[in-house]
């Protein structure tokens, strides 16, 4: 389990503008092609990411299997054509500065896909916190399918309150050092390789120590959860998908070495102080509210246990607040009852639910006519993994982190053929 993120073979641009080179992820503003048109305008004919990837906002628009062979054809000219350079058997450490007045400190390299399973009922120590809506994947898995790189946006989380892993690394070769475009920040990156790779994967194998887990989770034969998703998690779930397929033709020694068994992603430290959990909020729309308080009350009562644990939920309709507290459940738990009470209220009372990030916004379309909000608690960076492994994953529209200009942007490849 100590080989669940390991050191590979990291293509980067050999002689590029590196401004233009890197795109933000694809499923970032969906409803704004304009924006997208915007960056085309920008990268011209120069090598960019972005003749690497479909937009999402795109999806609607052009034809699906046209721009497929496109962006596949485009990754074998870049190949072929001299584009990359390989750093070879390596990690890469990466500092960005981000929108919030923080720097977020990750490390690029490979997630091992057998020890990761999207699926609600897994076990696997590399862990989804969201479900996983798998009418998503057919369309990611064709692109996979035919492509010979992959390019990822994935981010996935440590608990490492002690900051072992990102405590041990020390200066390397700079690799990349540029502005990100449309004010997505500065980003660097130094190559970690040879012994300097080897105590990160000696402080990841800490993590991992049976006794630690126990004493830091009392986990009492639950299954760990050592690397857990923050975002990308569909992309993942695509890897793992395309490698279930190819493993079936494959002999077990071949398992071993393919290149397909593995996925690029970056690395993050839970407790880095770039990262902060935001609350995603319920509001009913064009509904009958003259019982939401004391229905909400009552139902939140019902779910309420026995237990350490305690949250505060804001229910909130016209110019009224109430607060109450839910004890008991784990976080995850909490939003689940909140979602399952706004389903429930909307089949008794009509209207319809809409997923808001702001407290104060939450709160003005709560006060409009016809309206009720249910403002949930912002997520302690402690209780991600502990919810995961009591409860299971999260449901959607759980929890954001940071707005859309801190997503990360595409930069470093890998070849999967």
């Amino acid at each position: 389990m100590e080989k669940l993120f390991i050191p590979g073979d990291i293509l980067l641009p050999n002689d590029a503008d590196m401004g233009l080179w890197s795109v933000i992820a694809c499923d970032q503003y969906t409803s704004q092609p304009e924006y997208w048109d915007s960056v085309d305008k920008k990268v011209g004919e120069a090598p960019s990411t972005l003749r690497l990837i479909l937009p999402e906002a795109y999806l609607e628009i052009k034809d699906n299997l046209s721009e497929t062979e496109k962006i596949n054809k485009t990754m074998k000219e870049y190949l072929d054509s001299g584009v990359f350079k390989t750093i070879e058997n390596s990690y890469i450490f990466v500092e960005r500065e981000l929108t919030v007045n923080e720097t977020r400190r990750g490390i690029v390299g490979l997630i091992d896909l057998e020890e990761y399973d999207y699926r609600a009922d897994s076990v696997s120590p590399i862990h989804a916190t969201e479900g996983t809506v798998e009418s998503r994947l057919p369309p990611r898995v064709k692109i996979r399918e035919g492509a010979c790189l992959e390019l990822p946006h994935i981010v996935v989380f440590i608990d490492d309150p002690e900051n072992k892993v990102f405590g041990c690394i020390e200066e390397g070769e700079k690799l990349y050092d540029f502005n990100l475009m449309d004010g997505g920040g500065h980003i660097t990156g130094t190559r970690i390789c040879g012994e300097a790779a080897e105590r990160v994967q000696n402080a990841l194998s800490e993590l991992c120590d049976p006794e630690y887990l126990e004493k830091r989770y009392a986990l009492n034969g639950k299954p760990p959860v050592i690397i857990a998703m923050g975002d990308g998690n569909h992309s993942l779930a695509t890897a793992r998908l395309c490698w279930e397929r190819i493993r079936e033709e494959l002999n077990p020694e071949e398992r071993k070495k393919h290149p397909a068994r593995y996925s690029l992603a970056e690395l993050v430290n839970i407790h880095d102080a770039s990262i902060v959990f935001e609350p995603i909020h319920r509001v009913i729309f064009e509904t009958d509210p003259k019982s939401f308080f004391d229905e909400a009350a009552s139902y939140f009562k019902g779910v309420s246990r026995e237990g350490k644990t305690a949250h505060k939920i804001t229910l909130a309709c016209g110019t009224e607040t109430e607060e109450i507290t839910v004890a008991g459940l784990t976080i995850g738990n909490l939003i689940s009852a909140a979602q399952q009470f706004c389903l429930e209220y909307i089949k008794a009372h009509g209207g319809k639910l809409d997923y808001i990030h702001d407290d104060d916004t939450a709160l003005e379309m709560s006060s409009r006519a016809g309206c009720a909000g249910l403002l949930l608690p912002a997520m302690d960076k402690n209780e991600l993994f502990p919810s995961i492994m009591d409860s299971g994953v999260f449901p959607a529209k759980s929890f954001s982190i940071g707005p859309a200009r801190d997503k990360r942007y595409y930069l470093e490849c890998r070849k999967i053929k």
